[in-house]
């Protein structure tokens, strides 16, 4: 094989590990909760006891209008944010599971692409899309007012707010070709700063101190080191070797890594806030091309409860068909529960108590992890 044709292999390989990197980071960290539960909100959602097993709510949700786009994500333990498009146009509501109303809390004239709250459920961030290559950040209060308006110049943004500020969200912008801009969105401010970062996907560690995997640009790698860097230092220190992903939940550090004594293994650890080990377990993992695949996760810090879907054998990816277990371990004392079995690798995310999870690519089930169904949101 010619010089320039290798060459060429190797930049194509490098390509698929970038997206996959980019693909898992979106359903990994554009979701990532808060265990605070939120206050209730307005006539409706005043003097409505806690969350209730699920025999009580109001499901099918009944679209008022529109098509049911997705759900954006949890609001409170019996309330949830939803997206309908009509049109060029959609529609962010309220809906409460206890009384089966839904209120339209913001309406947008360009098609809206994604929504998160605030770690504490105080503001939601939404992300619309007025061309191929412009996204729009509106920032809300709970009512639904605009707090903030942006326009950035983008082919694609990803998220991540800061749980130790939650004035300040950390934008990845990135052109067409995958380069990228990393930019601070400071609400209070209201002001948007550019940042030097070695790599676009990146967790907050602290107030100013943010995580990240330093992949090695001059070729493939199937791991990286993990490091630390405050926002206002020039370099990073690196705090573990040979990482294949990982998460950051408030003080709670996630690393996902393989042993090379058991390579059919992920080896989930859990460290504190000095980086100290809480837990750790393994589970069996699926080998990709390019590497292996992390099932979708989540984490109660709360309750130190984490829900991960687990294959029930390690196998390639592409040949496996035995579907995933829904299983929470207790990352204090290790215990092990199987919710669900069968389930597809599709997004998790716990409510603000953790007592029950939305499920699916469009969030478009609700589990209750207490009683172990599963339910539609939605009706097909």
């Amino acid at each position: 094989m010619s010089f320039s044709k290798c060459t060429l292999l190797i930049k194509f390989i490098f390509q698929i590990i970038f997206l996959l990197v980019f693909a898992s980071f979106f359903s990994a960290c554009a979701h990532q909760q808060d265990a605070e539960p939120s206050p209730s909100k307005d006539t409706d959602k005043e003097n409505v006891p806690p969350a209730q097993p699920e025999d009580t709510w109001k499901l099918p949700i009944e679209i008022p209008e529109g098509e049911f786009y997705k759900v954006g994500g949890w609001y409170s333990d019996h309330q949830i944010l939803y997206i309908t498009n009509l049109e060029q146009s959609s529609s962010v509501y309220l809906y409460n599971l206890l009384t089966g109303s839904s209120e339209l809390l913001y309406k947008s004239e360009v098609p809206i692409v994604t929504l998160q709250t605030s770690p504490s459920k105080k503001n939601i961030l939404i992300q619309s899309s007025p061309s191929t290559y412009e996204g729009q950040v509106t920032i809300l209060s709970l009512e639904g007012s605009e707090i903030l308006k942006q326009a950035i110049p983008s082919y694609e943004l990803a998220f991540e707010w800061n749980p130790f500020n939650e004035s300040q969200i950390l934008i990845s912008s990135f052109n067409e070709d995958w380069t990228f801009q990393m930019l601070l969105l400071d609400i209070e401010q209201r002001e948007t700063t550019e940042l030097t970062l070695p790599q676009p996907f990146v967790k907050w560690l602290g107030n100013e101190e943010v995580a990240y995997l330093n992949w090695n640009d001059d070729g493939p790698s199937l791991f990286a080191p993990l490091m630390m860097k405050s926002l206002r230092a020039e370099t990073g220190e690196e705090i573990f070797t040979d990482v294949l992903q990982f998460a950051a939940f408030n003080d709670i550090l996630m690393t996902v890594t393989v042993k090379d004594d058991e390579q059919l293994q992920a080896t989930y650890t859990f460290y504190d806030e000095d980086k100290r080990i809480v837990n750790s377990f393994s589970i069996p993992h699926l080998s990709m091309f390019s590497g292996w695949l992390v099932p979708y996760n989540d984490l109660n810090v709360s309750k130190g409860e984490f829900l991960t879907l687990k294959p029930v054998k390690s196998a390639e990816a592409d040949a496996y068909r035995e579907g995933f277990e829904l299983v929470s371990y207790d990352i204090n004392n290790g215990k092990r529960n199987v919710i669900l079995n069968g389930l597809k690798n599709e997004p998790i995310l716990l409510s603000p108590s953790g007592k029950f999870a939305l499920y699916g690519n469009r969030f478009e089930k609700v589990i209750d992890l207490e009683t172990k169904e599963l339910r539609e949101l939605i009706e097909k």
